[in-house]
């Protein structure tokens, strides 16, 4: 039986964690399908496109990531302290970034005055997108599905994209994270897709490594002041 995605995910422990996904079958579904001859490199994009767009509505940080013929590797830092801090308004901008919202998130943001049962559910609403703001599993769900509704749509058929939920391993200490953010900047040569970094493709040391050469830090990726030993046991 599959472990509960809760009782694997401790924040107390660590903030990082490292989720892999696959293409169901493994098949290339994301890539050049060497025995079909079908190619499907743009998905690739389309997965990292919208993995950056989460990590600005999610209070979700992505520290690396590599982008595969037939599976994701993502290592994510949870900025549970961010999705306290935010305002109710700011929080209900980012949920609506992404989902349609509901009545009363509605009324408040068009300025109504709640009375005292709508201002009780509503309260109820704004924790929940809190908790799923934050939530792995929710950037997950939402990075996922969205990319497989997309290409059933490109291949006109139904049926799972993925080879069921994710998997997550946690990083407890910092010599795990590092370890794993070699590993995951190293996956495409590895697998003999580039020769170098530089050349990796929708991967995250692509995008270190063009941003470095204009003496900038990518926005959209996690900065580390300092050390991470914070955020992490001890």
């Amino acid at each position: 039986m599959a472990t509960a995605r809760k009782r694997q995910v401790s924040l107390v422990d660590t903030k990082y964690y490292h989720c892999i996904s696959r293409c169901v079958r493994r098949a290339y579904l994301c890539g050049e399908d060497k025995v079909t001859g079908q190619s499907y490199e743009h998905r690739r994009g389309w997965i990292e496109d919208k993995l950056l767009e989460l990590s600005k509505v999610f209070c979700i940080d992505v520290c690396a990531y590599a982008v595969m013929s037939n599976h994701t590797h993502i290592v994510l830092y949870v900025d549970d302290i961010k999705a306290k801090r935010l305002s109710d308004k700011a929080m209900i901008i980012r949920w609506h970034k992404l989902f349609k919202g509901t009545l009363l998130t509605h009324k408040y943001m068009s300025g109504e005055k709640l009375n005292k049962a709508q201002q009780y559910f509503f309260n109820e609403e704004l924790t929940e997108f809190r908790t799923r703001l934050s939530s792995i599993s929710w950037f997950m769900r939402v990075l996922n599905e969205s990319i497989a509704r997309k290409a059933n749509k490109e291949d006109n058929c139904t049926g799972r994209f993925w080879e069921g939920r994710f998997k997550s391993q946690a990083l407890l200490d910092e010599a795990a994270l590092a370890a794993c953010m070699a590993y995951v900047d190293l996956n495409p040569i590895r697998a003999k897709m580039a020769n170098t970094p530089e050349t990796s493709e929708y991967t995250s040391v692509k995008t270190r490594c063009e941003h470095a050469k204009k003496g900038k830090q990518p926005k959209h990726l996690a900065r580390f002041a300092g050390s991470p030993r914070k955020h992490m046991r001890t």
